[in-house]
């Protein structure tokens, strides 16, 4: 299975991102506000970097509380480590794991498609295992 499957019934206009100039105590209200632990930062309609929980606490060790009125691309994880959605699920685990992330947005010629978590992909690769077992008891079961 590749990635333009999972996200094939997902609204692309529905991702949650934040732009570069965003402060981030904005971009942190808009985390905490969707229980989620990452953002697509976007500038001039291109992901241009990921804005995580882990950038917020980076920062906050280094700086303390005054770095919350910093524009979040000051402290994004930048470049972006984005995949196509034509990208295995399978690579894109291990792609993950090599880069020690937990968040991928899903990209074709710049437009971002999709924004996926290690949780989605995890998710995705055991349900496809599942239905292997299964379908392997079900012919041991007509042999």
């Amino acid at each position: 299975m590749d990635i333009g499957q999972l996200i094939l019934n997902r609204d692309a206009n529905s991702i949650v991102t934040c732009d570069a100039r965003m402060t981030m105590r904005d971009a942190i209200a808009i985390l905490a506000d969707k229980r989620i632990g990452a953002l697509p930062v976007m500038e001039d309609r291109r992901v241009v970097g990921i804005f995580s929980e882990r950038d917020v606490i980076y920062c906050m060790a280094k700086e303390g509380g005054e770095c919350l009125d910093r524009p979040v691309g000051e402290v994004m994880t930048s470049p972006a480590i984005t995949v196509e959605r034509s990208e295995k699920i399978d690579e894109a685990l291990s792609l993950m794991t090599r880069r020690r992330i937990r968040h991928l947005p899903v990209v074709e010629e710049g437009s971002l498609l999709g924004f996926v978590s290690i949780g989605d992909l995890v998710k995705s690769r055991f349900e496809k295992v599942q239905q292997e077992a299964q379908e392997m008891r079900s012919y041991i079961q007509t042999a």
